[in-house]
């Protein structure tokens, strides 16, 4: 049960890796009880487990770790130089996103890029409680978002914002110019 929450979580791959091999010491417990009770089905199911367990450490405790060190060090050597602020990509899901009065808002989901221009379009922003409970979905376009290092900031008063109809779950636009934003536009304070 552990191992399954820690997988879960989605913490990140060192958390995820952990989980694996908690995964792989239970699967090597049970087939040692399947070789030790003659549980032939036991002892085959758990050592196949265990196979798969060692995939899930080398994906997640080896090269998927080393992805997010390798993006972490981008991001942290680009904060201390003269070049412009980066962050990854993937690093955006999960991202808090603040009002310009510095209130919290919710995370971001997920951003959509442009295949043309390489930019990203609209970010789609999730708010609600914890768990996802109540949660709402709304597709920011890019001109009205400041990127940061840790957090996305919306330049948009907080009731422009909340007046966006949310997304339908599994139906996101095309372009955040068809997310029908509110009267006045993202910019309008």
């Amino acid at each position: 049960m552990i191992a399954a929450m820690m997988t879960a979580a989605n913490l990140g791959a060192r958390v995820t890796g952990w989980g694996f091999v908690v995964f792989s010491l239970g699967s090597v417990c049970w087939a040692t009880i399947g070789v030790m009770s003659g549980q032939t089905n036991l002892m085959a199911t758990n050592i196949f487990l265990t196979f798969v367990n060692v995939v899930g450490i080398w994906r997640w405790l080896g090269r998927q770790r080393a992805y997010e060190d390798g993006g972490k060090s981008a991001t942290a050597a680009s904060r201390r130089s003269s070049a412009p602020t980066l962050f990854t990509a993937t690093g955006i899901a999960g991202m808090a996103v603040e009002d310009v009065e510095g209130t919290a808002v919710g995370k971001t989901v997920e951003a959509l890029i442009e295949c043309s221009s390489a930019g990203v379009s609209y970010v789609v922003v999730a708010t609600g409680k914890a768990g996802g409970i109540e949660e709402e979905l709304r597709a920011i376009p890019r001109e009205a978002i400041m990127f940061g290092g840790d957090k996305l900031v919306l330049t948009m008063p907080r009731h422009l914002f909340e007046a966006i109809p949310p997304l339908e779950p599994g139906d996101w636009p095309a372009s955040a110019s068809c997310a029908s934003s509110p009267p006045g536009g993202p910019n309008d304070r």
